[in-house]
């Protein structure tokens, strides 16, 4: 019956790192897979330039030209490259810097900032080489310093940056950095364009890592003017990319206006892509019927049957899950046999079939596909003895074994069981989904309450463990599994669950130092055992991305990390 009511309420509202960290580094042969290649001595291809480009001496009047209207997402909680851990924060940052690499359309690694690197026999040591005359959207000068700047600035207890320790924790001197002394980070700068980087064992993703926005150069002068206000109004934003940003009207829009002392400029059509902060997706939608916006990331759930065989209506796959949070510093959610029993009561199939309309799978695993173990495999298949640690076609079962674990937790048929509370944003499937979990929980004989919480609130409370139980999610940054296994390691900071576990940090540290394949990939598959086993969170569907993009839209492509690349993007006529 809870299944007819759920549904009735949805119609009416309607690279391969073949050793990763800790292993080691082909210094003769790049590995190219999904865009993890440790790419030795590498000049790869760049966007072709565009002979027939504004001219590039000046920027363009904010809004005026070629504009490019989209809508990605509400306010972004920040857009600061060092803080920012969301994916819709991410695409504008992704448009505003560039990184020392880039992932191109392929999802291999190109040269960004750096024109070429390479890496020292032993994997030890890397070294990048920036371009000539690289420039701050200010049109002063940038050089290797300010990477390096920028690098110890993320290792800053003062900053918090919630990536540190995945991003950086392979450099020399990070445990010093971390605990204040930055100067002890591992990256030098020997002259204005070389950048030196030491780490304490073999890392063949760092590549993909030094494509990642959280290491992003930023301008020194700005941020000791204006300290954490620099990242929240356009004429502080100083930033290095294809755009800069010229205009910002919270809850309104934040316009981009193409950047002429961008290294690439002539290649930029667009004069500039106006980022709309629309939080309702039914508002989002009317944009897009409008014609106000081209792209709409946004789509109404109600609106998914109407649109299928649409060809401005896209589904792909990206490589990660959709998951609940239960904060394990607070009673009940410390007990393991609690957590399993909620995960349990849900009928993951339903929730992806019914509820999220195909659009998303069930997860039987808390890695989905995409991620790829040490041989070159999907790691999936390779996870439990090769079958999945959940079975989510027989979902009756799974219901009378979450009733004898919370029975054997001491809350039998729920009784004692206290009220809880689930926080989500009203986004996408996040509120149907919330409204299925109250009647699956109560199934148990659990009471649940929903608090939805507007999206630019929602993460810094789930970071700082104010919940109950929340929704939560991960797109993952590059495929090696590490970068979403971390995210349950006892001291990383985006642990929202506060997960913390001796042995599921020791299979990890086990991870990221030994030199061998095999052994690496057996800790990355116990570190999953553990978090499934103790229900350290709760996996419940993997992602797919969909969206509205009009064909007046050329150019453009989305990654299998959850991104829209709209910097080399054209308006057809």
């Amino acid at each position: 019956m809870k299944k007819k009511v759920i549904a009735l309420m949805l119609a009416a509202a309607m690279v391969v790192g073949v050793t990763a960290c800790g292993g080691g580094s082909d210094t003769t042969t790049p590995a190219a897979d999904s865009g993890d290649a440790a790419s030795e001595t590498t000049e790869g291809e760049e966007a072709p330039a565009d002979d027939t480009a504004a001219d590039s001496t000046a920027p363009a009047a904010s809004g005026s030209g070629k504009v490019l209207s989209v809508q990605i997402g509400p306010n972004p909680e920040t857009i600061d490259p060092a803080l920012n851990s969301a994916v819709d924060g991410g695409n504008m940052i992704l448009h505003t810097f560039e990184c020392l690499l880039t992932v191109d359309q392929e999802g291999k690694l190109a040269p960004g900032q750096a024109e070429s690197w390479e890496t020292s026999e032993d994997g030890l040591t890397w070294t990048f080489h920036l371009r000539d005359g690289l420039k701050w959207s200010d049109g002063s000068a940038l050089t290797a310093n300010d990477f390096v700047y920028s690098w110890r600035r993320v290792c800053d207890p003062m900053v918090a940056a919630p990536y540190a320790e995945t991003v950086l924790g392979m450099v020399e001197g990070y445990a010093d950095a971390i605990g204040g002394n930055l100067e002890a980070l591992g990256v030098e700068a020997p002259d204005d364009k070389t950048l030196v980087v030491h780490l304490t064992q073999p890392c063949s993703y760092f590549g993909s890592l030094a494509a990642f926005a959280t290491l992003s150069p930023v301008q020194q002068a700005t941020i000791d003017a204006n300290g954490d206000g620099w990242a929240v109004a356009a004429d502080t934003y100083v930033c290095n990319g294809s755009f800069y940003i010229s205009e910002w009207v919270p809850g309104s829009y934040i316009m981009c206006t193409k950047n002429p002392n961008y290294w690439n400029a002539d290649a930029i059509k667009l004069d500039a892509i106006k980022f709309n902060l629309i939080e309702d997706p039914n508002a989002s939608y009317s944009a897009y019927q409008t014609g106000e916006v081209l792209f709409i990331k946004d789509v109404p759930t109600e609106e998914i049957p109407s649109l299928e065989g649409n060809a401005e209506f896209h589904v792909e796959p990206i490589i990660g899950t959709y998951y609940l949070s239960l904060n394990t510093e607070r009673e009940p959610f410390n007990d393991p046999k609690v957590r399993k029993a909620l995960s349990l009561a849900i009928d993951r199939e339903y929730v992806a079939g019914t509820l999220m309309q195909g659009t998303y799978s069930a997860a039987s695993n808390f890695m989905g596909p995409g991620w790829i173990d040490t041989d070159g495999s999907q790691f999936i298949d390779n996870a439990n003895g090769g079958k999945p640690y959940i079975d989510t076609a027989n979902h009756e079962a799974n219901v009378e074994e979450a009733k004898q674990l919370l029975a054997d937790a001491g809350y039998p048929d729920g009784a004692g069981f206290p009220a809880i509370t689930y926080s989500t944003n009203d986004a996408g499937y996040h509120k149907v989904v919330a409204e299925y979990l109250q009647q699956a929980w109560a199934e148990i004989g659990v009471e649940l309450q929903v608090d939805i919480v507007e999206w630019a609130s929602f993460t810094p409370m789930r970071r700082n463990g104010d919940y109950d139980a929340s929704r939560n999610g991960w797109v993952g940054d590059y495929s090696d599994p590490s970068n979403m296994l971390d995210l349950l390691y006892s001291s990383n900071g985006n642990n929202d669950g506060k997960f913390n576990n001796a042995e599921y940090d020791a299979a990890m540290d086990t991870s990221r130092t030994t030199l061998d394949a095999a052994e690496r990939s057996a800790a990355l598959h116990k570190a999953e055992d553990i978090l499934m086993n103790e229900a350290a969170c709760v996996p419940v569907a993997y992602y797919n991305d969909f969206w509205l993009q009009s064909s007046k839209i050329q150019n453009m492509w989305h990654s299998a990390y959850g991104y829209w690349y709209f910097m080399y993007a054209d308006i057809a006529e």
